[in-house]
């Protein structure tokens, strides 16, 4: 049996380990964010959090830290921490540059960092929908082209873009976010056509619901939570754990035939949802 599971574990770990690899991970404090990092770092990566908020980043450097094994450490893996603010550019540039400059190279750019502010179309104010758009679309612009700069002299790379369930179906209060994360989807198709003859290529993450501390008063709702689940094939929220196998499949070289897909995470919420009542012997 002992030998069985250390087969099986050497194969899965040829497959989809990120040993070696350096992930570059825009929002990396955020709910979702910074379970992917730390499920990045378990799996061999040296992970480069970046984020607004020295503070927090300091101390999911040091959570992360931890969990690496010192033989780890002693072969190169590495987290550490850059401040980044998408809404500069020369802090976008200067970013990616340190990235780059400490570990040699960035073998992959995951895009997670975004906003939101629910009010209706009518609501919405100039300001608010610059800000969304600066940090959801135009920051991640940027920050990948940048970034594909570094890949492309590599001859290779790997860009993961968080888009969302909202690049296809809407919410209410949604409108600038929506138009965002359609956004980010059309990128992402088009980093992969053009990018591709430069090694590089572009996939995208769309989560569902998500149970996160930002969604926990949506969830807590008496009529929001109600109305998601309903529309939600299992009945329940997901967790970020659960976008964390998909990930890792992308940021690993598991998947080095797939660029510009959209996979969907959401507990059958894009499949339909509840079904209605119909006839059945179950």
């Amino acid at each position: 049996m002992a030998d069985s599971e250390t087969s099986v574990g050497s194969y899965l770990e040829k497959i989809f380990s990120l040993s070696g690899k350096v992930i570059l991970f825009t929002g990396a404090t955020g709910g979702i964010g910074s379970v992917l990092c730390k499920g990045f770092a378990n799996a061999g990566a040296s992970v480069a959090l970046c984020d607004v908020g020295a503070g927090r980043l300091a101390e999911l450097e040091k959570e992360i830290s931890a969990e690496i094994p010192e033989e780890s450490k002693e072969e190169g893996q590495d987290v550490s921490s850059f401040p980044l603010d998408l809404t500069r550019m020369d802090d976008i540039k200067n970013c990616v540059d340190q990235v780059a400059e400490k570990y040699g190279r960035i073998d992959v750019l995951f895009n997670c960092a975004g906003i939101n502010r629910r009010e209706g179309l009518l609501d919405v104010e100039e300001s608010t929908y610059d800000r969304i758009m600066q940090i959801n679309l135009k920051g991640l612009y940027f920050i990948s082209q940048e970034a594909a700069k570094h890949m492309r002299k590599a001859g290779k790379g790997n860009i993961i873009n968080m888009a969302s369930h909202n690049s296809v179906g809407m919410l209410g209060g949604c409108s600038v976010y929506g138009a965002t994360k359609s956004a980010v989807t059309a990128l992402t198709r088009s980093m992969a056509v053009e990018w591709a003859k430069f090694g590089i290529r572009a996939n995208a993450i769309a989560p569902g619901h998500i149970l996160t501390p930002l969604t926990t008063v949506t969830w807590e709702h008496p009529t929001r939570s109600r109305y998601l689940k309903e529309r939600i094939a299992m009945e329940r929220p997901g967790t970020p754990e659960e976008i964390l196998g998909t990930a890792l499949l992308l940021a690993s070289d598991a998947s080095a035939y797939m660029s510009g897909m959209m996979v969907h995470i959401d507990g059958g919420c894009l499949a339909g949802g509840v079904p209605w009542d119909f006839d059945t012997k179950y």
